[in-house]
């Protein structure tokens, strides 16, 4: 998944905010809290992936190749793709759907409704 199908990807999904930061890291958030982040350069053909799963999604992801624990945020239980190999687009989809989903779920019910997501 390119840095743009991702970027289009997150926009598609309600109430989410966009920032670059951390190197030209390419992060999306929902309430404030980071859900799904493409660290490879725009426009070049770098693939790195990070975004937070369950914890069993956790241990069976970090057994593929391609995938490893997210270096400074795997002891939550993210993952961080370093291969464009390692998994389809509709997986990388589904996987960042999942963890806006366990992200929004942990905002306080005020905040999601503010946000329109209850």
């Amino acid at each position: 998944m390119t840095r743009e199908e991702f970027d289009i990807f997150c926009r598609s999904l309600k109430s989410t905010t966009h920032v670059v930061q951390w190197g030209d890291a390419s992060v999306w958030k929902i309430g404030g809290k980071v859900f799904a982040i493409h660290s490879g350069m725009a426009g070049k053909n770098e693939h790195s992936i990070s975004f937070k799963c369950s914890e069993l999604n956790f241990q069976i992801l970090c057994e593929l190749p391609g995938i490893i624990p997210a270096p400074y945020l795997a002891r939550g239980n993210w993952v961080q793709i370093t291969s464009k190999d390692a998994m389809s687009n509709g997986d990388v989809q589904d996987y960042i759907k999942a963890s806006y989903d366990i992200i929004k779920g942990k905002l306080t019910k005020k905040m999601q409704r503010e946000l329109g997501v209850i």
